[in-house]
């Protein structure tokens, strides 16, 4: 009898926006709580690093709030087409992206916000050997102790500390952390991201998931048998890895197993519904108006729920199924009543089968490492990569059923991610797309693949899409007609806006023709069309086409989606043509106007003749 209480209320909200600022406090009586962390509160609203932290129970390390900040951080980026390294530039739905993930996955936050059911990712181990990008996370114990004040001025250890402790596991983690920050923000309420992770880093990684992602949407670690051979350099063969899964919101988590044994199931007294088995009764669940007796007509013996357990329906639906002749009591008809389970029906339900959390039949490193060799002339391209029988898999079990969602993966490595996606589109008919993003890291010189002419991993990752893509079709025959095996391809790079922030006192004469145009000079019409698709959060994926109008060059994205002319001397005349058009956006070069009049006349045209088309200049 008393008003809400809406502290509850406010912690609630403030939990589904920023679920790593929920943890767990004392109250007057000392009782624990469940409270926001108002310190990373404040920094999640600040452009700064907040100091002033407190006890509470999270995961804390030398480092973290300024991994915030840096995924925060705003950045003066953009991503440029490569025709010349795409395949089926024009019309395929995939991307492949080239550059510091942490880039990419910012600059592609107003496109893909809440539109990917599925991400995967299989980050570097952390094993001391392991660096990516520009962030050297396998920092010396010198460096660790002073940035994590464990030394005094004079180089005196002031608590102590074993060699395992921390000693380049923070860099690590804010790497990570930053970049899962923001991949979050990409699932859509019903989606699901798998983490491939060793030993090393299991335990840092899953704390961090259960902040970013809330405790509540861990899924289940997934146990996959990485290797058979057993090794002799460890007190235990390390034959595993691990597979962290997270929902975005468990609630609505529809999570999909795997194809159903059709074997299990038979019809031996031939049923008219076809072929069937037999599934337990009982659960384990409250008891109520699930506890009791089931009886036997045939025997005439009594059964109960086994003890600690009920039956899984009330008396009413057990009559409603025994009257439906979906009730046995065993098939020799004298134990405990059991379920009748119609194959045909759970077909017909898109039913899968509840899969294991230990894989020990979804291939090994050495069958990633046959395929790659395979498509590569048998030559030893890559190491250690995850074979298409895991991916297909993880695959099947986050969007099995629907077949024209997006798969994302900024840790693409070899691209087996993209290759399982093409195999399983293959064999189902399905329609999904993959977005692969991958720095362009150097390869050994020494190496075989490099030896083959291949410089980054970029560049075998790309190389192997082409190569599994064509070898798919291929094998698909005329069920492959319509198959999509192009990636179109973007390298994240700096503004296509010259830098021009001159105040009247610092501007000098020298500098005055810099000022008339705002675009850098390399930049060609495409670069400006896919930084106004960033900009307008329009899908990177969307088909282009390209006209020529009045002797202009104009872009057309997804028809009238939006259109697009960057050269120079628009008049009237021309862009009246395109307003006949209608087109739901339109965009120009700032610059690119005949005259003043025509550049002030444009807004005045299309509200005349398009009155719902959407103008802008750059």
């Amino acid at each position: 009898m008393r008003t809400p209480d809406f502290t509850d209320e406010n912690i609630a909200r403030l939990a589904e926006l920023f679920p790593n600022c929920v943890t767990e406090s004392k109250d007057e009586n000392g009782n624990l709580k469940r409270a926001i962390d108002f310190d990373q509160l404040r920094q999640e609203l600040s452009g700064n690093i907040v100091e002033g932290p407190q006890e509470r129970y999270h995961l804390d390390w030398p480092g973290k709030r300024e991994a915030l900040l840096t995924a925060n951080a705003p950045i003066p980026r953009t991503l440029r087409p490569c025709r010349e390294e795409s395949v089926d530039f024009d019309t395929t739905k995939n991307l492949y992206i080239e550059g510091d993930n942490l880039d990419a996955l910012k600059l592609l936050q107003e496109t893909y916000l809440g539109k990917v059911k599925m991400i995967y990712i299989d980050p570097p181990y952390n094993t001391g050997s392991d660096l990516i990008y520009e962030d050297d996370f396998a920092e010396d114990r010198g460096a660790y102790f002073e940035r994590s004040m464990q030394k005094d001025e004079e180089g005196n250890r002031l608590v102590a500390n074993t060699d395992t402790n921390g000693r380049f596991h923070s860099d690590w983690l804010s790497m990570i952390y930053s970049r899962l920050r923001l991949a979050r923000n990409f699932l859509r309420d019903d989606g699901v991201i798998f983490i491939s992770i060793d030993d090393n880093e299991i335990s840092g990684l899953r704390k961090q998931c259960d902040e970013i992602f809330g405790e509540r949407n861990y899924v289940a670690n997934i146990i996959w048998q990485s290797r058979t051979s057993i090794s002799d350099d460890h007190e235990i063969s390390m034959n595993h890895n691990h597979t962290l899964i997270y929902a975005k919101e468990y609630s609505q988590l529809k999570f999909y197993g795997e194809e159903l044994n059709k074997a299990e199931y038979k019809n031996p007294n031939n049923d008219v519904r076809g072929p069937w088995k037999l599934v337990p009764l009982d659960a384990n669940k409250p008891g109520g108006d699930t506890m009791y007796a089931i009886h036997n007509p045939k025997t005439g013996e009594d059964y109960w729920p086994p003890d600690g357990r009920s039956w899984a329906i009330n008396p009413q639906e057990y009559k409603k199924l025994f009257d439906d002749d979906r009730i046995a009591f065993g098939l020799g008809g004298d134990s405990a009543p059991k379920k009748k389970l119609f194959l045909n029906e759970r077909l017909a339900k898109g039913d899968t089968k509840t899969p294991s959390s230990i894989l020990l039949d979804a291939g090994t490193t050495k069958d990633g490492s046959s395929e790659i060799s395979e498509l590569f002339g048998k030559k030893k391209i890559f190491s250690y990569p995850k074979p298409t029988t895991l991916l297909t898999r993880l695959i099947q079990y986050g969007i099995y059923h629907e077949k024209d969602q997006v798969i994302f993966d900024f840790f693409s490595g070899s691209a087996t991610t993209a290759h399982a996606a093409m195999q399983l589109n293959a064999e189902d008919g399905g329609n999904r797309q993959f977005i692969m993003i991958q720095w362009p890291e150097e390869i050994d010189e020494k190496s075989e693949a490099y030896k083959a002419g291949y410089k980054t991993i970029a560049e075998i990752g790309k190389e192997r899409i082409r190569r599994a893509g064509k070898k798919i079709k291929e094998e698909a025959g005329l069920m492959g007609a319509n198959l999509d095996i192009g990636f179109r391809v973007l390298k994240v790079d700096t503004s296509n806006m010259k830098d021009v922030y001159y105040s009247p006192d610092s501007a000098e004469q020298r500098n005055l023709l810099d000022q008339v145009g705002n675009i850098k000079e390399d930049r060609t019409s495409e670069d400006l069309l896919f930084q106004v698709l960033l900009d307008w959060g329009v899908d990177l994926a969307l088909p282009i086409s390209k006209e020529t109008v009045s002797d202009r060059t104009v872009f057309f994205v997804d028809n009238n989606a939006l259109v697009a002319c960057f050269d120079t001397g628009i008049d009237e005349d021309f862009v009246k043509q395109l307003a006949n058009r209608k087109p739901l956006r339109v965009v120009f070069r700032d610059s690119g106007f005949a005259s003043d009049a025509a550049k002030i006349n444009v807004e005045q045209i299309f509200k005349l003749i398009s009155p719902t088309t959407e103008v802008k200049s750059i």
